[in-house]
């Protein structure tokens, strides 16, 4: 999945908790950590792409293991 449609997937999300029926801690508590997982995948992606450069046989490697 491409980095712009995960932002826009995130994107919805953010508007849906936004219209939700919570209070703004929990709204709050909610953002914080789609911030978090968006750091993180994103952090996974150039780490997946530095891995994949230094062999076609890492990205293999993650394939099979099911982490991309």
């Amino acid at each position: 999945m491409s980095h712009r449609k995960k932002e826009e997937e995130l994107e919805a999300i953010r508007n849906h908790i936004e219209k939700a029926n919570l209070t703004e801690k929990e709204k709050s508590s909610s953002f914080k950590h789609i911030e978090e997982w968006f750091a993180e995948d994103k952090a996974f992606g150039a780490l997946y792409e530095k891995l994949a450069e230094i062999s076609p046989a890492v990205e293999s490697l993650l394939n099979e293991l099911g982490l991309v």
